[in-house]
């Protein structure tokens, strides 16, 4: 019998599919299901995006992070599309983490593990199945690799093929990322002259002495003859939501070292708010992989629902394995993250703790726009850092929403965007992303609450 052959009838491989018997929320109404087999065949037979082997080293690096000795920056689009595919695009969201990560890196005197949201990052939950417009109702848009966003009956069809685009558009973007991380562009010293060149925009005393100290600590190195691979090259990982249950099943693939299953479209996945029910299929499927699961936790999270995913998804308490991301909203998060953190903690588990500082604090402006407040951003950051200290356990790292560009989609920041300038470049098609600035500024103040930590 051919590798190939027993591979497909070994039991892990029969064991993945224990996910059909359950209830998928958030799935697409496909039309034609022999179509949707069909996509799912042919990806199926193409080259895995990731490999087995990155995605144990991401584990041991979320490990790390958890015991407190590193931290973790995850951060990309609400939702990619492929019309942003481009290398400019790509290489700005890149250059904008790359960023964050070297003040980070700085404040908290540890490794920052990077992680993208990026490659994959397509699929949107959507609250209401339809949209209506002038008395005109559709589906919703559930992005791009669900269907289109333009507001038209041809558009919003679920077509299953856009699946094969995004595998592809995937694939060309981790190439993109490879060659940006491991051929020069992120050498710390280039990106450090990327950093002072925000830091003479926005004219803050705070930023400037933190950029000093790193110069000088570059400059130090550089006395010292200092040369090294980590100077020049960089590990970057790449995640997503694993919320396309069509799309995530046939790139899961069972490694011919250890004959363990792998999600290989991206190196973490994570589960949302809206499909993290303990009996339902997206559970049920990430919990047979090997891949670091991130779980988003809301408000209404108890130490109960807590422990039950830990079971579920972290039954051998592996250390990297489970990431619990807290979106808990900026006048909540001090009142209800703390009891679940020390519930959590007094239950026996050492999940990797990380805040998103975004999807708790949206909100809607009298002219229509979907936005932010980065003071409730910070807020809320502020605030999970706050409850750690409470509590006595570890805050290891934060999940934003951005991009690399210039737009105007979430109020304040240092530029000071006001709901009169959201319409100038609002360019999201889901949720507001910081911008390239308020990223870095986020960045900035966030290494001021890491340093206060190792003091």
């Amino acid at each position: 019998m051919s590798q190939q052959t027993a591979q497909s009838v070994s039991p892990s491989a029969l064991e993945l599919d224990s996910y059909r018997e359950l209830q998928a929320k958030q799935q697409p109404p496909w039309s034609n299901l022999a179509f949707v087999q069909e996509i799912a065949t042919e990806l199926a037979a193409q080259p895995p995006l990731v490999f087995a082997g990155e995605v144990d080293r991401l584990r041991e690096r979320l490990a790390s992070a958890a015991r407190g000795e590193a931290f973790l920056l995850q951060g990309g689009d609400c939702a990619e599309t492929f019309e942003a595919a481009t290398a400019d695009k790509i290489r700005d969201r890149v250059k904008t983490l790359l960023q964050m990560a070297v003040v980070l890196t700085y404040g908290a005197s540890m490794p920052v593990i990077k992680v993208g949201r990026m490659a994959g990052q397509f699929a949107k939950p959507r609250s209401s199945e339809t949209e209506t417009r002038d008395g005109i109702t559709l589906p919703a848009y559930r992005g791009d690799i669900v269907n289109g966003y333009d507001f038209t009956p041809e558009s919003r069809a679920a077509d299953p093929s856009r699946m094969l685009r995004g595998y592809h558009v995937s694939s060309s973007t981790l190439n993109l990322i490879r060659a940006f991380t491991q051929g020069g562009f992120a050498d710390l010293r280039q990106v450090h002259a990327w950093n002072q060149g925000f830091i003479s925009n926005t004219a803050n005393q705070r930023y400037e002495t933190l950029a000093a100290e790193i110069d000088r600590a570059l400059r130090f190195m550089e006395a010292c003859g200092v040369e090294s691979a980590a100077l020049n090259q960089t590990e970057f990982y790449v995640s997503h939501e694993a919320l396309l249950l069509d799309y995530e099943r046939p790139l899961a693939r069972i490694d011919s070292r250890t004959g363990a299953p792998y999600g290989t479209s991206g190196h973490m996945l994570w589960i949302g708010e809206r499909t993290r029910e303990i009996d339902g299929a997206h559970v049920e499927l990430l919990s047979k992989l090997r891949n670091p699961i991130g779980v988003k936790l809301g408000p209404t999270a108890t130490v109960d629902d807590a422990m039950r995913l830990v079971e579920k998804l972290d039954p051998e308490r592996e250390p990297g394995r489970l990431t619990f991301i807290t979106r808990m909203g900026a006048e909540k998060i001090r009142d209800v993250l703390p009891p679940l953190l020390a519930g959590v903690r007094d239950a026996g588990a050492t999940p990797l703790w990380v805040t998103d500082p975004m999807h708790g604090n949206g909100i809607t402006t009298a002219n229509g726009y979907k936005t932010r407040r980065f003071d409730d951003v910070m807020n809320e950051l502020l605030g999970f850092f706050e409850a750690h200290r409470e509590v006595g356990t570890f805050p290891g790292g934060v999940h934003i929403e951005l991009t690399g560009d210039d737009v105007t989609e979430c109020l304040g920041g240092s530029e000071n965007i006001e709901e009169a300038t959201l319409a100038t470049r609002y360019e999201s098609l889901c949720d507001p992303r910081l911008n390239h600035m308020q990223s870095l500024e986020l960045a900035f103040l966030v290494a001021e609450e890491l340093k206060k930590r190792g003091q």
